[in-house]
């Protein structure tokens, strides 16, 4: 089942209710419990036992919570004695699924992997006494950063990157954590998962002076010169090479120290040309640091030479590498800052404006909030993705970078509750492509959005060796390459096998189950070629309704 989690952006929301429609041939697969909130007769039981993931021992006073399928809400919640142990009785048939929390370990869901999870579903032919539900223990990083002399650094800015653990393409280093030196320079991050994280420290020197360029004619001998100084970005091992960051290696559990030294260095100014509109003042011009791929605000604002010079400067910058926009249209220019120096204003690539409308493709008037959301998918040059609001059928993004684009759309709020909505097609100058991939050039784009408001919901069963087999990755996959991003759907199956793969837009689709399948690359269709022969056809049309039923179970494939 996929967990319903309010500040998940860009995941595939598949929640749907349900009614009549049947799929494909073969043997009808076996009645499933009628799925209702515990009203009826009670009869049934749900006990295991919550062990620690990284020793095998019982977890004591672990929270266990028993939740409604329909809304995520709380039904129960017990806490596991001295072994661990926990049971849920007297519950009616239904499907339930299951959390987990106790104050140093990961809040979890049974079985969970990245966002989904498996639901525990009660009956007369359902074994549900014996769960082992593994908790995994937070991990700590903590640390102290110093600077010239060995002094601590306080308000130093400590910024916390996890690596992707596999090597597929599009995967990118994302920041996960942030904190804040105290006086001392100590800084901690606790409850993490366990991964591969680097550490990046953004600071400033508390006796810094910056001069401005028009400040520099002072005297030679002026002893202020020697305070304009800054620290650049430090990475563990206290290194200003980002390629040379050595990453620090987090199991559940355990707590690692990483300090860092800080050395101050001249600082820089970068001269650029200011608006030349009196009413633009210096608004357009930005600088934004780059770390591991996220654009990270500089702190620094420009500030004007003179107006007959019509420059401006950034003072106090550190080292490093930087994002400067400038202009209008504004023009997106990397900079590996290592001098002082004036940049070029025809230097960089000028971003453009992507507008257009969107559309239902059943015609149905477009109601509610609808947000627009291009995500990145130049991993050679990653940005940050960027929003726009769809009001009353038309959007702007006013500066896009060229490159390649995912479109995603979302109704409600893109923070908060609310679905994907499946971006059926992109027209542009009269040509029509599946999918929601854009490709961005070096003008301005004007786009027709076609959307589906389908909420159809494809369940099964997935099934070994003749039994239900929960954990499963299920896939439904398109069979129009073309269309793989924007319409693939994933569940986790529960612990009779059943799935519910949720907003399926009409097309032609291969359902498949694989085994221990949640390290596969899911954006990418080649990662699941060689799955297609084991799948069963799925047909969903206008006319499905809101339940296509499949009538074969999916045979569960192995790794």
């Amino acid at each position: 089942m996929r967990i319903i989690a309010a500040s998940m952006l860009c995941s595939l929301a598949l929640l749907l209710p349900a009614g009549p429609a049947w799929a494909q041939n073969a043997a009808p697969a076996p009645a499933r419990p009628a799925y209702h909130s515990p009203t009826s007769a009670p009869g049934f039981r749900i006990a295991g036992t919550v062990v620690n993931a990284a020793t095998g021992e019982p977890v004591w006073r672990a929270t266990v919570s028993l939740l409604s399928y329909a809304d995520q809400h709380a039904i129960e919640s017990v806490e596991t004695g001295s072994d661990g142990r926990f049971a849920f009785e007297g519950l009616p048939a239904a499907k339930y699924p299951l959390t987990a929390s106790k104050r140093g370990f990961r809040n979890a869901s049974y079985d969970e992997h990245g966002g989904y999870s498996t639901a525990i579903v009660t009956g007369a032919d359902q074994d549900t006494s014996g769960l082992v539900f593994r908790l995994v223990p937070g991990a700590a990083l903590h640390g102290v950063v110093t600077g010239d002399g060995g002094d601590p650094v306080e308000g130093a800015e400590v910024m916390l990157f996890l690596k992707p653990r596999g090597h597929n393409p599009g995967d990118r280093i994302a920041q996960v954590g942030i904190a804040t030196t105290d006086d001392t320079g100590a800084y901690e991050f606790d409850n993490l998962a366990a991964g591969e994280y680097l550490v990046a420290v953004k600071a400033e020197p508390w006796y810094a002076l910056h001069r401005s360029d028009a400040e520099t004619q002072r005297p030679a001998n002026d002893p202020s010169a020697a305070l304009d100084v800054a620290y650049p970005v430090t990475f563990f091992d206290s290194t200003t090479d980002e390629a040379s960051a050595s990453p620090i290696v987090l199991a559940g559990g355990s707590r690692e120290e990483a300090n860092l030294n800080l050395r101050a260095v001249p600082s820089l100014r970068l001269s650029v040309q200011a608006p030349t509109a009196s009413n633009e003042g210096m608004a357009g011009l930005t600088l934004e640091q780059t770390i591991f791929g996220s654009q990270i605000p500089s702190g620094r604002g420009p500030v004007s030479t003179s107006p007959q010079s019509k420059m401006a400067e950034f003072t106090g910058v550190a080292p490093g590498h930087y994002e400067l926009t400038q202009g209008n249209p504004p023009r997106v220019t990397e900079l590996d800052a290592t001098a002082s120096q004036q940049v070029d204003p025809s230097l960089g690539t000028p971003s453009v404006a992507i507008s257009g409308t969107t559309r239902i493709a059943s015609g149905a008037p477009l109601t509610g909030k609808l947000t627009l959301i291009l995500s990145p998918l130049d991993t050679a040059h990653p940005t940050e993705p960027k929003f726009a609001t769809s009001n009353q059928g038309s959007f702007r993004f006013p500066s896009v970078q060229p490159g390649k684009w995912e479109l995603l759309a979302w109704g409600g709020d893109p923070a908060g509750p609310g679905r994907q909505i499946t971006v059926v097609s992109t027209a542009s100058a009269g040509k029509a492509n599946a999918g929601n991939l854009i490709t961005v050039r070096d003008k301005p784009v004007s786009l027709t959005v076609t959307l589906s408001d389908s909420d159809t919901r494809v369940e099964g069963f997935a099934r070994k060796e003749g039994k239900g087999r929960a954990g499963a990755l299920i896939a439904l996959v398109p069979k129009d390459p073309a269309a793989f991003r924007a319409r693939l759907r994933i569940d986790q199956s529960d612990s009779d096998g059943s799935f519910s793969l949720r907003d399926v837009a009409p097309g032609e689709y291969t359902v498949m189950a694989i085994e221990d399948g949640w390290d596969l690359d899911r954006t990418r269709p080649e990662a699941f070629a060689r799955y297609l022969s084991q799948g069963i056809a799925v047909t969903v049309t206008e006319s499905s309704g809101k339940l296509v039923r499949l009538s074969e179970s999916v045979p569960v494939a192995g790794r």
